[in-house]
């Protein structure tokens, strides 16, 4: 298995029974994504020198623009994608392996989570891995500590208020909040 055939398997929102072929591969590649990591967090860097890490963990190269403040966490790696213009904070948490697709102009407070994995529900399938992936319109604004599940959209210029549980989808132009997060008002484009 490579990680091409990985990604349309994923984007098929695939299950992985533990201990078969694509679990394995998970597993080799998440020593990679945590020997990356720990080399973003463990001293400091320039932002080009974090740019140039950040697409080594991707696989892809982000755009000039992009900005990373460390430490960050990911347990994949390879699919994550990330517009222009995008800030991510210290703590963030990426459980790509489902796959995250981030717009352009978009903002990540603190220790955010994305998480693209939920497991079985019987204890006998606890190991299985259902993937569902995480999308982030453009213009966004994620508060500090909210956690975004799996299969989550995130509609262009919505804003997650600060430790919301985002369980379903956000309309675009709207502030949501709580836990699970509701939509609290909608944005007015003047203010």
């Amino acid at each position: 298995m490579d990680i091409s055939q990985f990604k349309q398997l994923t984007a098929q929102n695939a299950s992985v029974a533990g201990g078969s072929e694509m679990h394995a591969f998970m597993h080799e590649a998440a020593l990679e994504a945590r020997r990356i990591t720990t080399e973003i967090n463990s001293c400091f860097h320039t932002p080009e020198e974090l740019r140039a890490l950040f697409s080594r963990l991707t696989g892809q190269k982000v755009d000039d623009t992009f900005s990373l403040f460390p430490p960050i966490y990911s347990d994949f790696g390879k699919n994550i994608t990330v517009g222009k213009n995008v800030f991510i904070n210290s703590g963030c948490c990426f459980q790509d392996q489902g796959g995250i697709i981030i717009g352009d102009g978009v903002q990540i407070g603190h220790q955010v989570v994305f998480a693209t994995i939920n497991h079985g529900i019987s204890p006998e399938k606890r190991g299985d891995h259902h993937f569902k992936p995480v999308r982030v319109g453009n213009r966004v604004w994620i508060g500090a500590h909210a956690t975004i599940l799996p299969g989550v959209t995130i509609g262009d210029g919505a804003i997650v208020a600060a430790g919301a549980v985002v369980t379903k989808d956000v309309p675009a132009n709207t502030i949501v909040g709580g836990v699970p997060a509701k939509v609290i008002k909608a944005i007015d484009a003047d203010k």
